[in-house]
């Protein structure tokens, strides 16, 4: 399917690896060119090296996403050097395990600026390009803001918060035909997801354990997956989809787990 995405302009933060190193690879193949926005710079050019490699473009624009004056700079740099910004993903965000009883209010703060705060910086600093030409935003959210986790209340509140950005822009930005939507995700396996596992004494028993409470195919998502979804949903070919939380789980959020048992 042609996305008609040819020269779209889409910053995408935390690009580099990952989730976010997926859609930035997936756009690049369907002809737009993704503006990496993130603080690692090694990182972010040996991702920019492979998509040259594989005959395709991309650029960044580098940030410490938790200081607003840095996302200032950045979202000028990309006007400035490629001229415009036609959509935004905000991706990057990490899992910190702030917890309620072993946490404390400043780790919880800090939380919330790291996954959730620059959601809304980088997203005001795009709105006035988006506005020009009827952009898109997709932000990445979890399934903690559904189902909790345990011990990580900083990052299911910013999910949460997540969610309610979703819906609350959406409404706002209806003049303008901007479209937002969030992408939920549950069990992905991406290198961190891998780094995690590994902890565990048995990292295959630790992952069976979880593929077999997945629903569809007793399975991981796939990173690929989850940027088939952001990427559409960036197109025109979603044009009448806004305010949005699409779950690419596998069912995992919603579906009954008994059902494992009945199909088995």
């Amino acid at each position: 399917m042609n996305l008609n995405l040819k020269d779209k302009i889409i910053l995408v933060t935390g690009g580099s690896k990952g989730i976010g190193g997926g859609i930035v690879n997936l756009l690049a193949e369907e002809g737009a060119f993704p503006v990496i926005v993130g603080r690692n710079k090694n990182d972010i050019l040996s991702a920019i090296k492979k998509i040259e490699k594989n005959g395709f473009k991309a650029g960044y624009a580098l940030a410490e996403l938790t200081k607003p004056e840095a996302c200032k700079k950045a979202v000028s740099q990309v006007i400035k050097q490629y001229g415009g910004i036609d959509g935004l993903v905000n991706n990057a965000g990490v899992n910190d395990g702030v917890g309620l009883e072993n946490g404390n209010f400043q780790d919880f703060m800090e939380s919330i600026k790291r996954n959730l705060a620059h959601y809304y910086t980088m997203t005001q600093l795009v709105l006035p390009e988006l506005k020009k030409n009827k952009g898109a935003i997709v932000n990445i959210g979890s399934k903690t803001s559904v189902t909790g986790q345990g011990g990580t209340s900083g990052y299911a509140a910013a999910n949460g918060g997540r969610n309610a950005l979703t819906r609350e822009w959406a409404l706002e930005l209806l003049p303008y035909s901007i479209r937002v939507n969030c992408v939920v995700v549950a069990e992905c396996f991406t290198p961190l997801y891998n780094k995690w596992i590994q902890n565990f004494e048995n990292p295959k028993e630790k992952l069976s354990s979880i593929t077999e409470k997945i629903p569809l195919e007793n399975r991981m998502t796939t990173i690929d997956e989850i940027a088939n979804t952001v990427v559409f949903l960036l197109s025109e070919k979603s044009s009448h989809t806004t305010g949005q939380l699409i779950y690419v789980d596998g069912g995992y959020t919603h579906l009954d787990r008994a059902i494992n048992k009945a199909l088995k």
